[in-house]
Formats: C-alpha cells, structure tokens, sequence
C-alpha cells in the first residue's frame, strides 16, 4: 500500500532524513522507532506532505505522491494523527469532528461522525463543547475520530500515548488494534517500544535519520543490544488524569 524510496528530508544544511526506505502492506501495523532526534517526525511530516523530500520517492497504492499536496494525500486515503494532537481548540468537538470531512462530497459524513460517537461515548457527551475544554486523552480521541471521518485507508500516528496515563495508553492501544481489524493500516511513531511491537507485525529503527535495521516486531521486541543501542529502554509514559475510551 505505502511504498517509500530512499527519502531525504533536508532543513538548510541538516539533513535530518537520510535514503529511508519502508513499506506498509494493505492492513499492516508497522512501527518505526528511534531515540529523539531519530528523524522520525520529520519522516511523518516528508510522509503528509507537510515537508517536500529533497530526495527519494513516496507511492500510495500504486500512485506517485511525492509532489502531491497534503490535501491530496488525505482524498487518496492516508492521513496524519500528529503530535501533540493539534486539535482546533477554538472550535466544538463537532466543529473539530467536521474538519476531517472538508474533502468528502458525500452524503454520509453524519452518519460517520455518528459512528465516531459510539465508539467514544464521552465525546458524544461534550459534542458541543469547546475542543480546549477537553483533558489531553479526550483531545487524543479527538484527533485520532477527526483522522476516521476522513474515512482513511493508512493512519499514521506520531507518538500517540506522549502525556497519557498507563491506563489510557492501554486503551488507546486497543483501539489501534480494532482499527487495525476494521482494514485500516497503521503506521505508529511510538516512545512506548514494548507495546508499539506487541502490536506491530513489523518495525524500522532509525538513527540519526538514516534506518538501520528492520525485522519482524518478535526479532526486534527480543533484541536487547537494539533496545538498549537505539531506543533507550522499552519507554515510560508520563501520567494524567484517566480519559473513557470505548
């Protein structure tokens, strides 16, 4: 489904993405790992179209999109969930819901954000309520139902569980994984290593923008050198006060 060429990702005189090359099948989890400074959000970010690659090549689905715009990347199915969330916490959680469909012309939109309703309950109770009144696990939800209505063939995710407690985390995994059922592909930027492979089928680990290595999730999660080496332990997350997720 996603298939990525020797990409290169350049700030001035930094080269911050260097000949990355990954793929995700169709309904495929995969993560890529890394300590800080990896190149892992910029390679989200070359990957949404935010950044244009100074190299390389980006298919999805057969289509080349390395040029394409970021609105484009979201009508062909592959969609970002950044860090730090980046909800409109100047609109409702209606509002928020709606912007992931401003490129759908259908006629089912509401139907959509219904079902986005029932699998978080505690949103349909604040739908009307300002997005900044929400605690940071809401806000998470927020982000990743804003990426669903724009009904979406690959998520990718960047560090997801950053700033939420142990049991949220848990609940969001979850939830990636009865993403994952429904058909939707996974691309997960993850701090928390030991539960980013126990979900993954397979993992990349970068360093210092270049990938060096990639291995099944098992081979990686029982890599103690690589753990130790590259991603600084298997991750904490920090805590806060627990959010409902359905």
């Amino acid at each position: 489904m996603l298939e990525v060429e020797n990409l290169d990702v350049t700030y001035g005189r930094t080269r911050a993405v260097k000949s990355v090359s990954l793929t995700v099948g169709e309904g495929e989890i995969v993560t890529v790992l890394g300590a800080n400074g990896a190149g892992k959000t910029s390679l989200l970010r070359a990957l949404q179209g935010a950044v244009r690659p100074s190299g390389g090549r980006i298919r999805f689905n057969g289509r080349d999109l390395t040029a394409q715009s970021p609105a484009a990347r979201v009508r062909d199915g592959m969609v970002l969930v950044p860090e730090g969330r980046q909800i409109f916490v100047s609109m409702t959680v209606e509002e928020n819901l709606l912007m992931g469909a401003y490129l759908r012309k259908d006629a089912s939109v509401d139907r959509d954000i219904a079902s986005i309703y029932e699998r978080f309950p505690n949103l349909a109770e604040r739908r009307y309520a300002s997005a900044s009144s929400l605690s940071g696990g809401e806000q998470q939800m927020l982000a990743i139902g804003r990426a669903l209505v724009s009904r979406p063939r690959l998520i990718m995710l960047d560090e997801p569980s950053l700033g939420l407690s142990p049991l949220f985390v848990e609940r969001l995994f979850t939830l990636l994984g009865d993403l994952n059922k429904d058909g939707i592909g996974i691309l997960l930027v993850e701090q928390n290593t030991t539960m980013a492979l126990d979900i993954a089928a397979r993992g990349y680990v970068l360093e210092l923008g270049t990938n060096v290595l990639e291995d099944t999730a098992e081979a990686l999660a029982s890599n103690t050198a690589l753990t130790e080496a590259y991603l600084g332990g298997h991750g904490e997350t920090a805590t806060e006060e627990p959010a409902r997720l359905a």
